[in-house]
Formats: structure tokens, sequence, C-alpha cells
């Protein structure tokens, strides 16, 4: 049977566009942050029942991710990303002699962070339905910081029909 989509607006929703801001303290040197939780509790919270979530973040040694939340697969992916961009060598980023912009008081070397974060996506759409997220039976919304110990934000903006 084909599938069938209702594509006529219904008077009874309002349309919801918002923006918000979730912040996380990281603690690990590398931490998977399961965003999940909280982005559904975003969707309930302004009353999203149709429409997009946008999940972006704010850090340039952040990604995210989208997977399933099982420890050793984690611990999988670490290693993975240890392997394509170990902390052990050398970047030009971490050269304080030679670099000379974007350069902070206290600066890290975090060559290898930038690097990894640079594999995965700075933002992801998610379809929301029914007033939950859209995600497969062992999806999950993950923050990715390769520079851990420190506070960061990832942006949400939700759009769509909502509650009336």
């Amino acid at each position: 049977m084909p599938a069938v989509f209702d594509l006529a607006p219904s008077s009874r929703r309002t349309p919801i566009v918002r923006t918000l801001v979730v912040s996380i303290e990281t603690r690990a040197p590398v931490e998977f942050v399961d965003l999940t939780a909280a982005l559904s509790r975003a969707v309930e919270g302004i009353g999203l029942l149709e429409g997009l979530m946008t999940v972006q973040t704010r850090h340039t040694t952040t990604g995210l991710l989208i997977n399933e939340h099982e420890p050793l697969l984690l611990d999988d992916f670490e290693a993975l990303f240890e392997r394509i961009a170990p902390t052990s060598a050398h970047y030009g980023h971490d050269d304080f002699t030679r670099r000379t912009v974007n350069l902070m008081p206290g600066e890290r070397r975090n060559g290898h962070a930038h690097c990894r974060a640079a594999l995965l996506r700075t933002s992801e759409y998610i379809s929301v339905a029914g007033g939950a997220l859209s995600l497969g039976r062992w999806q999950r919304v993950f923050l990715v910081d390769f520079d851990g110990g420190q506070r960061r934000e990832v942006s949400v903006t939700l759009m769509g029909d909502g509650r009336p």
C-alpha cells in the first residue's frame, strides 16, 4: 500500500519557530555526551507536534554524531579517532612559535581535536513527528567533545506545527 501524506495545513495547530541553547560541562579529554533526552524535553516543552529540529555545535573541536549508545561502540569510536588523528602527532596548529592567528592566553595544544572534529558534522536535522523525535530504535544524538573539560554549547532550533 502506498504511503499517505497529509499535506493540508491544520487550523488546529500553531506555527512554532524557537531557538534555544543547551549548555554542557564536559570532564574527559574525549567525551560522548548523549543529548537525546534534553532534545526530547525541548520538543515537549515548546509543544512541537510536527516539524524539524536543527542541532548545531558552537565549537570547532566538537562534532555531532547520531548513533547507538553502547559503551563498547563508543570506545571503538574513540580508538578510531585516535588512530586517524593521534593526540601525540605533530600539528602545525599547536606550534605557537609559528601560529599567528586566533591565539588566546593559555592556549591548549588541540590540533588533534580540530582534525577529529572535521570528520563529524557540525549540525544535524532531526524530524519531529507526533510530538517526538523521529529517531530509529537505537539512535541517540551525541555531542562529541575532542577537547574536553570545558563548558560547551549546542544551539537548537525547532520549527513546525505546535499545540494550539
